[in-house]
């Protein structure tokens, strides 16, 4: 006599194909889907998180600024914009941050301070990046990032480079944060080393100042009676008072007129002379007499350069006398 099922009762009858089939396609349906769907989800942004790739929303209560700067200023008027597109579209692009070297549960930025900024003024979370990064990548990742989005300019990451090698990190760090070669490298941190740092101070980010005007002025600060000029106009009250996207100008003006005396002329004797910019965008010519002084100019910004030398001629004439003064006191 066949053996009875003794779990007959309790199971119920045995499981065909088509059973399992079938409960298996309930499983795919409504809650439990939902639910097996939220798991194999979790357990990918799990995996994600350890690689790095998985986005979070994060307080940015917990978050610390990187341990290297590389901006001098921020752009009021950019740093706006950005904070209204993320109000109204919200953060399309993630933050990286990597966990804090040594404080548990808090987390350092790698790049992105100024979205952390904007989500702390609306009173939102921020969207990041974890990713378990040693500080040599994090200088990469940071300095790459701000040479890909174009906002930094020549000096900031001139300073950028030096205090990156004062940290003792290696020349071919620095290269690869700031995709540059040896060349660019040597130049950068001859502008940082040889510029007085209160001088670079005062002048600020300067965006539209490229690296050929200020190794101009690295060669006007070479001496330490010219570098010591130099800190003492920044801190005058005209230089203060100037336009800040015209101080670099201002000051490299009135180093060139530093302890230069004037050239005495012979009696009915003229002097010729002509002077144009690097972009050649305007030429001018001079005549002196010694008695009289005409100056002419020409090209597209003609004008607008003649204006604004004739709105600006009490502050020439100042800073004239002021460097006449000091070329005579020998200060």
């Amino acid at each position: 006599m066949a053996r009875k099922n003794l779990l007959a009762h309790i199971t119920g009858p045995e499981t065909t194909k088509a059973d399992a089939a079938a409960r298996h396609d309930y499983a795919l349906r409504g809650a439990s889907r939902s639910m097996m769907l939220s798991i194999d989800e979790m357990a990918e942004n799990a995996k994600k998180m350890l690689e790095g790739e998985a986005i979070v929303d994060l307080d940015v209560g917990v978050l610390d600024h990187s341990f290297i700067a590389d901006r001098m200023e921020d752009d009021a008027e950019d740093y706006a914009q950005l904070r209204d597109a993320i109000r109204a579209h919200g953060q399309s692009t993630p933050i990286l941050v990597r966990p804090h070297p040594q404080l548990k549960g808090r987390y350092m930025i790698v790049f992105g301070h100024r979205r952390a900024r904007v989500a702390q003024e609306l009173g939102v979370p921020v969207r990041a990046v974890i990713k378990n990064i040693e500080d040599i990548a994090h200088i990469v990742a940071q300095g790459q990032e701000n040479t890909a989005r174009a906002n930094l300019s020549f000096i900031e990451k001139a300073l950028f480079a030096k205090k990156l090698l004062d940290m003792g990190q290696s020349k071919e760090t620095i290269k690869s944060a700031l995709t540059i070669d040896d060349t660019l490298l040597s130049r950068m941190l001859s502008v940082a080393e040889t510029v007085p740092a209160a001088v670079i101070e005062a002048i600020g980010a300067a965006k539209a100042v490229g690296r050929d005007r200020w190794e101009e002025l690295k060669k006007q600060v070479k001496e330490p009676a010219r570098a010591n000029a130099a800190v003492h106009i920044v801190q005058s009250e005209e230089f203060r008072s100037s336009d800040p996207a015209e101080r670099f100008n201002y000051l490299l003006a009135r180093l060139k007129l530093h302890g230069k005396k004037p050239r005495k002329q012979a009696r009915g004797q003229s002097e010729a002379a002509s002077w144009t910019p690097e972009d050649k965008s305007v030429a001018a010519s001079y005549r002196n007499t010694g008695n009289s002084f005409s100056l002419s100019l020409s090209s597209k910004n003609a004008g607008e350069f003649g204006r604004y030398i004739s709105s600006n001629l009490d502050s020439l004439y100042r800073a004239f006398q002021e460097s006449k003064a000091s070329s005579e006191t020998g200060d």
